[in-house]
């Protein structure tokens, strides 16, 4: 039986269930991520997907799915929130390792996938191949949910017209 998404894959559940009970990461839902998304969404979608790709590449397969799911942990509005330190880019992977340290231990390779999700917009080159599953899913992600509503639009434009 093929699983079709992540509340049916008991693995994956194994790994990220907890976290998902977690107020802090509840809370991601009051968020809006990339336009059509709410940072929840985002995170278990990239976190899944991540996740299924570190299986496929005999990687972290746990370490991907909590990392991925945490590579986003952060309270703002990050259209509105600007910091001295550096640009929203560089700061809020690591405003994410804090915060998912404060909930769960994390080991070196989930601190360098958190950390490095925004090589490409930043120069911290990711260490391992489960950073930069997570670093390209991430980019897949962003890019489908802020394009998702204006394909639908498209689409259901060029049905409607007659040929």
């Amino acid at each position: 039986m093929k699983i079709k998404n992540w509340r049916e894959d008991k693995e994956y559940l194994a790994y990220v269930g907890q976290l998902l009970e977690t107020q802090e990461v509840q809370k991601l839902e009051e968020f809006v991520q990339h336009h059509h998304s709410t940072r929840l969404e985002h995170s278990i979608n990239v976190s899944y997907t991540s996740y299924k790709l570190a299986k496929l590449f005999k990687g972290n397969a746990r370490a991907t799915a909590r990392a991925g799911l945490l590579h986003d942990l952060f309270f703002y509005d990050w259209r509105n929130t600007k910091f001295e330190a550096g640009s929203h880019a560089y700061m809020h992977p690591r405003i994410a390792l804090k915060n998912a340290e404060k909930l769960t231990s994390i080991s070196l390779l989930e601190a360098d996938i958190i950390v490095k999700h925004m090589w490409g917009a930043t120069l911290a080159f990711p260490k391992y191949k489960e950073s930069y599953i997570v670093t390209f899913v991430d980019k897949y992600w962003a890019v489908k949910e802020v394009l998702t509503p204006f394909r639908a639009r498209m689409t259901n434009a060029f049905s409607t017209q007659s040929v």
